[in-house]
């Protein structure tokens, strides 16, 4: 999309244009940053900090950071299979706060572990077929968990730029040299991995990447990475948070689709995208993985475990998702999936990457992204801007997050929001650039 507005300051530039990085004061470097931030609330261009105010579902109520009300058709929320209002997924909480009550009060290392998690990691060890698996409190700190007790200094990490955050932040956490390679660059990998191999032979070598990105929803070919990685003595970590659950006849993901389930050397995940909890999980056929997660994770030995709610729910989930009612839930969304792209395509916008539960939108400069975002609010469509925190960093995006439970209407609903919301925006900027013609 191409956009010719005269915008103001506060509707181009980026967050990090704003920050103080020569004041002394630590806390007040923020202050240009918080008070950009309310200009653009008060513009009604800043899209942050929604307040859901009701179940998740495919039509909400919520309201914007300064408690204005906002309601319509939901594509902010991850709840890919619709599973966090399920009656199953209601008893199993209620259940297991009679029982345990709210609160792990411990550390797993010591004993904020109950019967739940400890069943939760045989089940997702068994649903993923790895011979072990360790759950942590949230998907972030599995995924950053890992990397950090895996790997040490005079280690090497060669890691995809479009990993999830959580992975890029445990390898520079870690001490070992960290290797940024080109996005789904099986050559970057192959050079490098045969380089370090010349150069330092002993030592440990971790490769990272995802089954399934979210920015671009692109799926590298796992056979051939893990080949890879043993030619060269390597480990191959992939990170499943986006497509496990979701994707695939029985839930497993792109590891089922490419027929390589319980083939890589270790899988980490979330439980928030598709098995409606908070929560992440390590998995791993060697067997000395669990207890080095255990005593090597700073996350495992000083962090209070996962609730029992939290297992609770994702077990009563992880049933649900290996039955044939979740294969009809993925059968829905994977129809949703197809008709907002197609729909999305067909008004003239850039959809990236494969199919997959999150759809991208590519939308160009940032002050027609965040003008088309606000249109799109106030017109009942919600929805999620991801920004670039520097200039030219990366593109505007929609990340729009899909459910089973969308019908053909509110898909349909949502597109024509969009194309109307463009063709407004189209028919500002064609007069600002006639306008500006005629003055030049």
């Amino acid at each position: 999309m191409i956009c010719t507005l005269d915008t103001t300051e506060v509707a181009s530039a980026t967050a990090m244009d704003q920050f103080d990085a020569g004041c002394v004061a630590l806390m007040d470097r923020w202050q240009p940053m918080a008070e950009w931030y309310e200009q653009r609330l008060k513009q009604g261009l800043d899209a942050s900090c929604k307040a859901n105010a009701c179940r998740i579902g495919p039509r909400v109520v919520a309201r914007d950071r300064a408690g204005r009300g906002l309601s319509g058709i939901n594509m902010a929320s991850q709840d890919f299979l619709s599973l966090a209002s399920h009656p199953k997924i209601l008893a199993a909480a209620s259940a297991a706060a009679r029982r345990y009550g709210v609160h792990s009060a411990g550390t797993a290392m010591q004993m904020g572990l109950t019967t739940l998690t400890t069943m939760l990691e045989d089940r997702i060890a068994r649903f993923v077929g790895m011979g072990q698996a360790t759950v942590f409190p949230s998907g972030w700190t599995a995924g950053f968990g890992a990397i950090r007790a895996l790997v040490r200094p005079g280690d090497h990490v060669l890691v995809d730029a479009h990993a999830r955050e959580c992975l890029q932040d445990g390898a520079a956490a870690s001490g070992a040299r960290v290797h940024q390679l080109p996005h789904g660059s099986y050559e970057a990998i192959a050079r490098r991995l045969e380089r370090l191999r010349d150069e330092d032979p002993q030592a440990g070598i971790l490769v990272v990447t995802e089954a399934l990105f979210a920015m671009e929803q692109g799926a590298p070919d796992l056979h051939a990475l893990q080949s890879l990685c043993r030619r060269y003595a390597a480990t191959l970590l992939v990170d499943v948070a986006n497509d496990l659950g979701a994707l695939g006849p029985t839930g497993r993901g792109v590891c089922e689709m490419q027929d390589i389930h319980g083939g890589i050397d270790i899988l980490t995940g979330s439980f928030s995208k598709t098995f409606a909890a908070n929560g992440g999980f390590v998995a791993s056929n060697h067997p000395a993985l669990r207890l080095a997660l255990r005593v090597g994770s700073s996350v495992q030995g000083c962090s209070n475990a996962m609730s029992p709610l939290q297992a609770a729910v994702v077990l009563a989930a992880l049933e649900i998702v290996d039955s044939e009612e979740g294969a009809e839930r993925r059968t829905r969304l994977m129809q949703n999936i197809e008709r907002l792209r197609e729909g999305l395509q067909d008004a003239g916008f850039e959809v990236t990457g494969a199919p997959g539960a999150v759809v991208t939108v590519r939308l160009g400069r940032l002050e027609c992204a965040r003008r088309l975002t606000a249109d799109m609010l106030a017109h009942g469509a919600l929805l999620n801007l991801t920004e670039p925190l520097t200039p030219g960093s990366a593109h505007a995006l929609w990340r729009l997050k899909l459910l089973a439970d969308h019908g053909a209407d509110e898909v349909d609903g949502f597109v024509a929001i969009a194309r109307e919301a463009k063709a407004r925006l189209d028919d500002v900027n064609a007069r600002t650039a006639a306008l500006q013609y005629a003055v030049a």
